[in-house]
């Protein structure tokens, strides 16, 4: 048996041939050239430019790639992967139930079904393009040809492989020649560039390889096993951060509370309150005796004004406003002596009264009367004023102030 360093007997000798490269000076001769190549029969051969050359395709005869239909069926298979897994993971094998929703709806998923449709195709058009491509191809034959390196500059060149069945030497370069090339150039197997996979390179596959196994045995080993201290929290995301309930001690504030009082002269959006009109009452300190610019007073605001009256005041005032409500006989019955009875929103005093005391009443309270101000808008209150000045009309009226088709009907 020979030693292993000793050259073989195929490496002795000159390389044998791996094929004829002509070179052009434009991409119009090398299109022309093509299509002769093309023409001839060859089946084996290639060309390089530097950029892109229109129709060189068409030139060489290369067909449609199948590498869309690859990719199409990739994607396919992504998007029934997310169906399924999604499925039969909230509605089969974990069914959670949310507010009766459905246990698997499309517009829920369809995030999913989008991440992993362009998760298969990119993965598989890349593999498979390096697949198709006979990639990677780490050396080649042109590697060691010196006018090959203008190819990604100025120059565009044609090689026909000697392993092609319709190859013969003589008469491919008679036909290159044909082409009218500015220079054929016979270009011979690489036997500078060894075909062993360097060790270096073995190793780090290796290390690599065992190494990718050790999350996932990290991962087993903590889903099986039991321990009383703390798991390993390299990525905190807020996790861990100190926190205050209310009421606690917190040591970073002076006072030492965890709850903050807001601040004075902090005003929320929208309840700045500088028309003390609509939400006082009053104007320059005194009551007004008018509904505000900004309070609509139509059929629609009596309406509403009705409607709050009968929730808020007909307890204690009654329908009609007498002070004669449930509450108010209720007390009556009971008779503590500690009652003090709703007035009658009808009297004259209370007729007399401006409009801007009553929003004052009805928004912070009197005597028994609770504030209402924290239950009823300000435009509420206004309404109820508005039903309530209504209902007062309707108790002082005489028959005098009907028309006396009104009066008829009486």
């Amino acid at each position: 048996m020979s030693d292993s360093h000793e050259p073989q007997a195929s490496d002795s000798g000159p390389p044998p041939l791996h094929g004829l490269l002509a070179e052009y000076r434009t991409p119009a001769e090398l299109l022309r050239a093509s299509k002769k190549v093309r023409d001839a029969g060859f089946s084996r051969w290639d060309t390089f430019s530097p950029f892109p050359v229109h129709g060189i395709d068409k030139a060489m005869g290369i067909k449609m790639t199948i590498l869309p239909w690859i990719v199409l069926g990739a994607g396919l298979t992504g998007l029934a992967t997310a169906i399924l897994l999604q499925w039969w993971t909230n509605a089969y094998d974990y069914p959670w139930l949310v507010s009766g929703k459905p246990l698997w709806s499309i517009p829920a998923n369809v995030p999913i079904m989008f991440e992993l449709t362009v998760l298969f195709g990119g993965v598989t058009t890349f593999i498979a393009m390096l697949v198709l491509n006979n990639l990677p191809f780490p050396s080649h034959p042109l590697d060691h040809v010196r006018r090959f390196a203008r190819a990604t500059d100025d120059r565009f060149f044609l090689l026909i492989e000697a392993a092609d069945p319709k190859f013969d030497e003589t008469d491919t370069r008679a036909l290159i020649d044909a082409t009218h090339p500015i220079a054929v150039e016979g270009v011979p197997e690489d036997r500078k560039t060894s075909d062993k996979l360097p060790t270096g390179i073995i190793y780090s596959l290796v290390i690599v390889t065992v190494m990718s196994a050790v999350p996932f045995a990290l991962a087993a080993k903590a889903r099986y096993t039991k321990s009383r201290s703390t798991r390993v929290h390299i990525i905190q995301d807020m996790d861990s951060q100190p926190k205050y309930k209310a009421q606690r001690e917190n040591p970073v504030f002076s006072d030492g509370r965890s709850t903050r009082l807001p601040d004075p002269e902090t005003v929320a959006v929208g309840e700045l309150r500088e028309d003390d009109h609509f939400w006082r009452g009053q104007d320059h300190g005194a009551w007004v005796r008018t509904f505000p610019p900004t309070f609509r007073v139509d059929e629609a605001a009596m309406l509403r004004g009705q409607q709050r009256f009968g929730i808020y005041c007909t307890p204690c005032h009654g329908f009609g406003g007498e002070g004669n409500g449930m509450v108010a006989k209720r007390a009556d019955e009971l008779a503590q002596g500690t009652w003090t009875p709703p007035s009658n929103l009808t009297d004259e005093r209370i007729r007399n009264m401006p409009v801007g005391e009553i929003f004052n009443t009805i928004t912070n309270g009197v005597r028994n009367m609770p504030a209402y101000g924290p239950q009823i808008p300000a435009s509420d209150r206004w309404a109820i004023i508005l039903y309530l000045r209504a209902l007062e009309r309707g108790h002082a009226g005489k028959i005098a102030d009907l028309e006396p088709a009104e009066r008829t009907g009486l």
